[in-house]
């Protein structure tokens, strides 16, 4: 079972996914059109495996792992079948610097040496995972990644590069409990339902609602050192922004191309299922890579639903039973198995790792009670929902606060107490009251209209107004406010906070509402967080604030 095997003349990429007495069905990773009865089908007596070294950086694959511009110079701008090709430049020169000395014994994980791949990014050499010895010979120099590096007292030459099957989890010491958060830049994930570095999460939303962009945001701002981002299925046309774009974006970490740390594996809607199957364990085998030398890793994967279609064409070829929707049985268990791959471990050798794992679903029609959103809910801790009704009223990132939770906030809560404010936790708290308050009444005022309403909700409504539009609200494509770090958003929910509480004294001191609303400096806050000298604007404004409370109370 999943052997790769190469069929018809052309050698096309296929795997064994059932064994039927002496009858081998084979999955085809391309078009079979014009294949015929008695053309060869050879088996390679491995199952599907990435190549893992330096070089995997900047890269972009399809979902088998073959790099799309070296597919682009062999066949030109449409992709012809049977072409095959490394995953890593074999020809290109690497420096290899040894850390270990002969006759050490190393076990398998263990690092023997280091290659600069990146400016920022220092590539640890391990031993493969399954092997183990005392190195009777180490080199250090310039070498490509097929020569041999290191000899052991048994025989075994080791390369800078080594094979792992992409569905077989790579082995840690032991897993542990993430502690601290992914901390992304965006005031609603960071704010009100955090993700723990190490954690999972899915993003389930209709068409057009802003999951593409949402990840790239992740992308572009999350604090991990690596980004693996599979495009699972999506269209071609948005696998092509993202293919265009990602080269462009500059990293905010380090100012160098973003690229520098990132690995594209695209694998678009028109490519056969089992690729697309594929793909999403091909993006996870190389973030597991990473995280073994001790990196913080984030894998996006857009979208689990588009591999979950093709989980459920490959099982209804086979005449497996179907379940809900067509899905196959072991549908939750795949999902299962793959969310189950990212967290924070230790690695063997002896570093700290992890990996984030954030799924994009795409429910058909937006309805989250499909089998693939309800079977990836049961799984994550994190639920991000996005609402198309948001999104229409041009209200980004149009993640619906009374649909998404995190159940990571109590574990992450003495962080935000001791990393950003000793009021942080209350202040978020007590603005999700005030949030699910005001859907109470949305539903009064539609009937009556807001001047029905005591003064008191009337001012509730304003001051609720203030936080989807100010803190919740965040424009991705202004150069300012498209990240935002703990500080700015402590400082922006306490100035909302702070008019909050000031015009709720000065309603019970027989103040008018509709006087309170009035306020100038209440419209000058929302233009603070597109400014560059953000503390020197807010003060201002506060200060303003004050005054204007001040006069209040007087008259």
């Amino acid at each position: 079972m999943y052997d790769l095997c190469k069929v018809g003349n052309e050698g096309l990429m296929g795997e064994v996914i059932q064994i039927v007495g002496g009858k081998t069905i084979i999955q085809v990773y391309e078009e079979t059109g014009g294949v015929r009865p008695g053309e060869p089908c050879v088996t390679t007596g491995m199952s599907l495996a990435v190549e893992l070294g330096p070089g995997l950086l900047s890269s972009i694959y399809d979902g088998v792992q073959r790099p799309l511009h070296v597919l682009l110079e062999r066949t030109g701008g449409f992709i012809k079948r049977g072409v095959t090709a490394d995953g890593l430049d074999h020809k290109k020169i690497w420096e290899f610097k040894p850390v270990a000395r002969k006759g050490d014994f190393v076990k398998g994980g263990e690092v023997i040496g280091v290659v600069q791949e990146t400016v920022n990014i220092e590539h640890k050499i391990m031993m493969p995972p399954d092997k183990s010895g005392t190195i009777a010979d180490i080199k250090s120099g310039n070498f490509t990644v097929l020569d041999t590096i290191c000899t052991l007292t048994d025989g075994t030459e080791l390369q800078m590069m080594h094979r792992w099957p992409v569905r077989r989890p790579r082995p840690v010491k032991r897993k542990l409990t993430p502690e601290k958060p992914l901390v992304t830049g965006q005031r609603i994930l960071d704010g009100l339902f955090p993700v723990a570095k190490g954690g999972t999460a899915a993003i389930p939303g209709p068409f057009g609602s802003g999951k593409t962009v949402t990840q790239q945001q992740l992308s572009k701002w999350s604090d991990t050192e690596i980004v693996v981002y599979v495009g699972c299925g999506e269209r071609g046309n948005e696998m092509a922004d993202v293919l265009w774009d990602f080269p462009e974006l500059e990293d905010p970490q380090t100012g160098r191309p973003l690229m520098e740390r990132t690995i594209l594996v695209a694998n678009t809607s028109n490519m056969p299922v089992a690729a697309r199957e594929a793909s999403v364990y091909t993006g996870m085998t190389l973030a597991e890579y990473y995280r073994d030398m001790g990196y913080d890793v984030s894998l996006m994967a857009d979208s689990t639903s588009r591999w979950a279609e093709a989980m459920r064409e490959i099982s209804s070829r086979l005449e497996e039973m179907p379940g809900e929707e067509g899905y196959p049985a072991y549908l939750s268990a795949r999902l299962a198995e793959f969310y189950e791959r990212a967290g924070v471990a230790e690695t063997l050798c002896g570093e700290k790792g992890s990996i984030t794992a954030i799924g994009a679903v795409s429910p058909p029609g937006g309805d989250f009670s499909e089998p693939v959103t309800q079977n990836t809910l049961r799984i994550v801790k994190v639920f991000w929902a996005l609402d198309a009704k948001l999104s229409q009223r041009r209200h980004f990132p149009a993640i619906n606060w009374l649909n998404s939770y995190s159940l990571y906030k109590e574990d992450l809560n003495d962080w935000f107490t001791e990393n950003v404010a000793p009021d942080y936790v209350a202040m978020r708290e007590k603005a999700m009251d005030m949030l699910q308050t005001e859907s109470e009444l949305q539903e009064i005022v539609q009937l009556v209209g807001s001047d029905a309403l005591p003064e008191e909700q009337q001012l509730l409504l304003e001051i609720t107004r203030m936080i989807r539009e100010i803190f919740l609200q965040q424009n991705a494509f202004h150069p300012i406010d498209t990240y935002s770090p703990f500080a700015k958003q402590y400082r922006i929910m306490q100035a909302i906070m702070k008019y909050g509480d000031a015009a709720m004294d000065a309603l019970k001191s027989g103040v008018p509402a509709s006087e309170i609303i009035k306020m100038e400096s209440k419209n000058d806050l929302p233009k603070v967080k597109f400014e560059e000298d953000f503390d020197g604007s807010l003060n201002a404004v506060l200060a303003k604030m004050d005054k204007e409370f001040a006069a209040l109370g007087g008259r």
